[in-house]
């Protein structure tokens, strides 16, 4: 089981990619695996997310409790900005019927 912190990280990293891209299944589908992992090992809820100019911040409830964490941009952004500089290599292909 990876840390609470490491799934965080992962789950925003994904969802700022899928929110940017939102024909992308992959993104969309990894998103929502890292979704059932905060929920179901976790035991989060009511996350969400806000950034400023430095930061992204994600509020949650783990068990009822309030709880915030951050992360710097760069880090969180790093995917999209691979993704936006060779989208060649990011192609989405579509579900085969």
């Amino acid at each position: 089981m990876k840390s609470l912190q490491d799934v965080l990280y992962n789950w925003l990293t994904i969802k700022v990619v899928s929110d940017a891209r939102p024909d992308d299944t992959a993104a969309k589908d990894t998103t929502e695996l890292f979704e059932e992992k905060l929920i179901g090992e976790h035991q989060l809820s009511n996350i969400e997310f806000t950034k400023d100019d430095t930061m992204y911040y994600v509020t949650y409830l783990q068990e009822g409790e309030p709880k915030k964490t951050r992360f710097p941009r760069e880090l969180i952004e790093v995917m999209l900005d691979q993704i936006n500089q060779e989208p060649e290599k990011y192609q989405n292909y579509p579900l085969e019927d």
